[in-house]
């Protein structure tokens, strides 16, 4: 069988059809949208497509604005928007079945000295990610078993997730629990050595468990849900050169949930401490009718 993270490599590999047109594979999954993460990763490699090189991706600002069909391709058309000296703006709009389902404005920089260097410590001493549980194990603790389809789920998983904190599973539970979340995380195999598809394939990995946070103070990640989140929005910024296939940590926070949507950030750091990507994103975090039944958390 493949190796998911040659999966995810396969899934990052557009095909172009035309210039500044590229389509993208979406697998037939049991979900009931694409995932985000995905729709993400790939507009961000068509933007990368038609910009040199030697300038890497600095920002992204995203949108998800209709939901995708899984099993049906997905059309990215670019707009070049600018190519200056040091900075590159490209614009992504992804479209399924004539609707545009996405749009993705990213900025690609050329490497420069600056006089300015600093950088706040990470907030907590968090553990080695080898003394901790893959979210898979941690799950198979407490239920004995996975179920068939999150077995499933777990072989076709592209990153190795654990959880900096036990995962809580009933309501007494979360009572102290605020709204904050810590994973390590990295591929679980080789990604090979272009710096785009890490890039890409670490923004794929940022819309996996930012809700978390969002979700945390309010209900466990399994069981009975009251809320059916979604990502509205989404916004990274790349500051130091990484490897997605090697650890890093992903520290998150949901500072507010209000009027229906709430406000989840994250900062990824590598085993040095070093922060590699600052992200935020919004999530539509409205209450569901009637409260879904049982499922996997959205790492896993």
């Amino acid at each position: 069988m493949t190796n998911p993270a040659e999966r995810l490599v396969d899934l990052l590999d557009l095909e172009q059809i035309e210039v500044n047109i590229f389509r993208g594979l979406s697998p037939q999954e049991s979900l009931q949208r694409v995932f985000g993460g995905q729709v993400a990763g790939q507009a961000l490699v068509a933007a990368g497509r038609t910009v040199e090189s030697d300038r890497p991706v600095h920002s992204l600002h995203a949108y998800f604005l209709r939901p995708g069909i899984p099993g049906v391709p997905i059309v990215y058309q670019v707009e070049r928007v600018r190519d200056g000296r040091s900075f590159t703006t490209r614009r992504v709009t992804a479209v399924q079945q004539g609707r545009t389902i996405f749009n993705l404005t990213a900025s690609f920089h050329h490497p420069e000295e600056g006089s300015i260097e600093h950088q706040l410590p990470p907030r907590l001493d968090f553990p080695h990610p080898d003394t901790l549980p893959k979210v898979a194990d941690e799950i198979r603790e407490h239920l004995g078993a996975l179920p068939e389809a999150l077995e499933r789920m777990a072989r076709r998983q592209p990153f190795d997730i654990r959880y900096v904190d036990r995962l809580r599973w009933t309501p007494e539970e979360i009572k102290s629990a605020d709204s904050r979340s810590a994973v390590w995380m990295r591929a679980v195999g080789p990604l090979g050595d272009d710096p785009l598809v890490h890039t890409c394939a670490l923004t794929y990995a940022s819309d996996m468990t930012l809700l978390d946070a969002v979700r945390t103070p309010v209900e466990p990640l399994w069981g009975v849900r009251g809320f059916d989140m979604a990502s509205l929005d989404h916004a990274m910024w790349f500051h130091r050169p990484f490897r997605a296939d090697e650890w890093f940590l992903y520290d998150q926070e949901s500072p507010i949930a209000h009027g229906g949507r709430g406000l989840a950030r994250g900062r990824i750091y590598d085993l040095e401490g070093r922060l590699l990507v600052s992200v935020v994103q919004v999530v539509d975090a409205a209450a569901s009718t009637p409260a879904r039944s049982r499922r996997p958390p959205p790492s896993c």
